[in-house]
């Protein structure tokens, strides 16, 4: 194995090795292109670095809570990234992203004002959802003290251009991040938008891009396993083999990166007609949910299972009773055992059944080892958008409800 913390263990073979060179050819044109993308250079930054951690240390400073506001991409990378805290690490960080009025009425409630720092993040500055819940949590504080000190409490990242959430900043005076203007929200993890969060949640942030590196460095070497990814997921789509493409994840703490993963796809590639549908999956609980249908059901999916290589980690199973209850399997074997031995078994199963399987396995699920997938299925999304014929980095079809809705709030008002 190289020097990158994952590796494909079960690739699938292509069935027309063109379509492996159609998108090795794509990859080293999109690696080599001037300008880069700026979703690769940003990974080099570190000025961007060095204004989060000023921030993040005002903010920390004297608060017990930090109340992160945003939607899609711009919370879940940073929610993905919290699955990698420590449970009882302070202060606490909360995304309230779905803007449910009994869920974010419950969460101001229940916290302390005088110690809780609010992050707004929106790309645009005009989403209407970020919009709505900042408004609301300025209020409350607001005639909580008086209207004093606001700018302590509100940090806001957005690009550096007008628009209403720059606006309410510039107000207030609180301090304002950019997020890039070339970065679209869904890829925005490696940015200030992802990692001022990890910065608040104790993360090695360094590490976290140090992995998107190495895969990109990977990618520009021959028998990239980005290239043959996209190129799995496109010649299955040529023959009309699949419709669904499944990521299922064997642990708790890559329980955010399927759904992270699933906006990044379905946004990206979901267009014209074109695309696969995502499915987020969480091993081994998915196995009594969703196992049935997936080995029984219609059939066309691609699944890719991720396991962290769990064997011999976790709680001990006492052995005489597990044996006195006739479960001598499980006798001397630990927790983590048990999720290895159920990973293992459901891709085998997937492949007797003629259901296409591939693995990653993660030998230590760390900042470095998430920095790299992060930046894998970004880039196996921008190949397979290429290969399919789609631009991975446009919304169309979602700016047509944004108008609507905004048109039904004000016919009711």
């Amino acid at each position: 194995m190289d020097d990158l913390p994952y590796f494909i263990s079960r690739p699938l073979a292509v069935a027309d090795p063109a379509v492996l060179q159609e998108s090795e050819r794509a990859l080293g044109h999109l690696m080599a292109a001037e300008p880069r993308l700026e979703l690769f250079g940003n990974v080099e930054r570190a000025d961007d670095l060095a204004a989060a951690k000023t921030v993040a240390h005002e903010l920390l400073e004297n608060a017990s809570s930090i109340i992160v506001l945003g939607i899609g991409g711009s919370s879940l990378g940073g929610q993905a990234l919290k699955d990698l805290q420590a449970p009882d690490a302070r202060p606490q960080v909360l995304f309230l992203d779905n803007p449910d009025p009994v869920t974010y009425e419950r969460a101001l409630l229940s916290c302390d004002l005088k110690t809780t720092r609010f992050i707004a993040i929106s790309k645009s500055g005009g989403t209407p959802e970020t919009l709505a819940q900042t408004l609301i949590a300025a209020d409350v504080l607001k005639r909580a003290s008086g209207g004093n000190y606001l700018k302590r409490h509100f940090v806001v990242i957005t690009e550096p251009k007008k628009s209403p959430l720059k606006q309410f900043a510039g107000e207030i005076g609180c301090p304002v991040l950019d997020h890039p203007l070339g970065i679209g929200g869904r890829y925005s993890v490696l940015t200030v938008v992802g990692l001022l969060p990890a910065l608040l949640m104790g993360l090695d942030v360094p590490a976290l891009r140090d992995g998107a590196r190495a895969v990109l460095k990977r990618a520009s070497s021959p028998a990239s396993p980005t290239a043959l990814g996209a190129a799995e997921h496109a010649a299955l789509v040529r023959a009309g083999a699949i419709k669904e493409t499944v990521l299922w994840c064997y642990s708790d703490r890559l329980k955010t990166f399927a759904p992270w993963w699933r906006q990044l796809w379905a946004e990206s590639l979901g267009k014209s007609g074109k695309g696969t549908t995502p499915v987020a999956a969480l091993g081994p609980v998915d196995q009594h949910s969703q196992l049935q249908l997936f080995l029984d059901g219609p059939g066309g999916a691609l699944f890719t299972l991720i396991d962290c290589a769990t064997a011999g980690q976790g709680p001990l199973l006492p052995e005489a009773d597990a044996k006195r209850l006739g479960l001598s399997y499980l006798a001397g074997r630990r927790l983590g055992d048990l999720v290895d031995a159920e990973a293992r078994a459901t891709a085998e199963t997937l492949a007797k059944r003629a259901r296409p399987v591939r693995g990653l396995t993660v030998p230590r699920l760390d900042e470095r080892a998430l920095g790299a997938l992060f930046m894998h299925f970004m880039l196996e999304t921008i190949l397979m958008g290429h290969l399919t014929g789609v631009d991975p980095f446009d919304q169309p079809a979602v700016e047509e409800g944004k108008v609507l809705a905004r048109k039904y709030l004000e016919s009711s008002g």
